[in-house]
């Protein structure tokens, strides 16, 4: 009797803007793992190999790096953008030549190149795009004046986005902004919270704190993470930090790195505070933060689904963060897991914080919570997108 037939996996493909630092990266790199661990030939696109991330592919990931001549030119590889757009004809090829089951991408830029590409490729891949902040954020926040006066981005969207076989958001409040402003049936788009590693988060945040701060047995410390940029408004943090000052003792940790590095720096300085916040840069594991903050404090003017916050979750921690568009109020259940403010209100920021740091901490429901955004809901989920009737025998983790 002649041995069954061995059935190859079915190859899936994951798009993204490059393997620099950032939630979108991470959030892709851990589904790719994920899917691959269900037993999936994974590829991981790419139009620069180069990057922080690079050492983070997993190892059943395959990564194909996109490059081509054009891509290197430095007008191009400069800006992101404009890369992203011009990935269409390398996605098209990689798709003739690979022919994938299914091509999943991520930002809206990425998205439409995956369009344009498997147009291009003429190979009827099922094509399923990812949004993963506010589209209108995207359009009022461009540095193009173009792009603010008209918004072409939105017309594209209206354009091309109908052509994808399945619409992704990270967030409730992703899939509305999406629905109105590409003007999609709210029905078309399928939210599906981004993937978090909890095990790892557990793993890494055992390892020795970061900062002397949090083991010294000093002021309470509070942490935030996140880039020193506008959109983090680390500005009203400070504000607020500083009016929490005037009333307790309490140290400050900002994780990250960015342009507004050096007027925070001046801000601090300013609001005479400037020895009770530390700025230490990046850090590759904000978990031993976090596990040992007294408070974990997002002050975002807008994020998609604020993956920080949801591993403050998962290191126990108590939580201030604005309501900002979208994400926290989903997260939090509306306040039911942190305290909610609006967003720029340093009076209220102040406020929220000295009341989360008098109050006793559940870190265990905190921990319960997280469990809601675990990598096996997240692949489970895109695995019935991109498989469709196929995924039934992927949907657990084999033995």
């Amino acid at each position: 009797m002649s041995a069954p037939e061995q059935v190859a996996a079915p190859r899936v493909a994951l798009l993204i803007s490059g393997l620099g630092l950032g939630g979108v990266q991470r959030t892709m790199l851990t589904l790719a793992g994920g899917l691959a661990d269900r037993g999936l030939a994974v590829d991981l696109l790419v139009p620069d190999e180069r990057g922080p991330f690079r050492d983070q592919i997993p190892a059943n990931v395959r990564l194909v790096n996109l490059s081509r001549w054009w891509l290197r030119l430095p007008i191009i590889r400069a800006r992101k953008r404009r890369r992203a757009l011009l990935m269409a004809p390398a996605i098209a090829g990689y798709l003739r030549r690979q022919r994938p089951a299914a091509l999943l991408s991520a930002s809206h830029y990425v998205n439409l190149a995956a369009i344009w590409g498997r147009d291009l490729a003429g190979t009827g891949t099922r094509l399923v795009i990812s949004q993963r902040t506010q589209l209108s954020v995207a359009i009022t926040n461009s540095k193009l004046p173009i792009l603010r006066r008209r918004p072409l981005l939105a017309w594209m969207t209206r354009r091309y986005y109908p052509r994808a076989d399945a619409i992704v958001a990270v967030s409730n409040g992703v899939a509305d902004d999406l629905a109105a402003v590409a003007r999609l049936p709210r029905q078309r788009i399928v939210t599906v919270y981004n993937p978090t590693d909890l095990d790892h988060i557990a793993e890494r945040a055992a390892e020795p704190a970061p900062h002397p701060w949090l083991t010294d047995g000093g002021a309470p410390v509070i942490v935030a993470v996140g880039r020193l940029a506008a959109q983090k408004d680390f500005a009203t943090l400070l504000r607020a930090f500083a009016r929490l000052r005037a009333q307790q003792p309490a140290r400050l940790l900002i994780l990250g790195e960015g342009r507004k590095r050096p007027q925070l720096e001046a801000l601090a300085r300013e609001l005479g505070i400037a020895d009770a916040v530390a700025l230490p840069g990046y850090a590759e594991n904000p978990f031993a933060a976090l596990a040992r903050a007294d408070l974990y404090v997002m002050s975002s003017r807008y994020e998609g689904l604020p993956g920080a916050l949801i591993q403050a979750l998962a290191c126990g921690c108590r939580i201030v963060s604005t309501d900002c568009p979208s994400g926290p109020a989903e997260i939090l259940d509306h306040g039911r897991y942190g305290r909610l403010v609006p967003v720029g209100d340093e009076k209220a920021l102040a406020a929220a914080m000295q009341q989360a740091l008098a109050a006793p901490n559940d870190a265990l429901r905190q921990r319960e919570r997280a469990a809601l955004f675990s990598v096996p809901r997240a692949v489970d989920a895109y695995l019935d997108l991109l498989l469709g009737e196929a995924a039934a025998k992927f949907r657990h983790p084999p033995a």
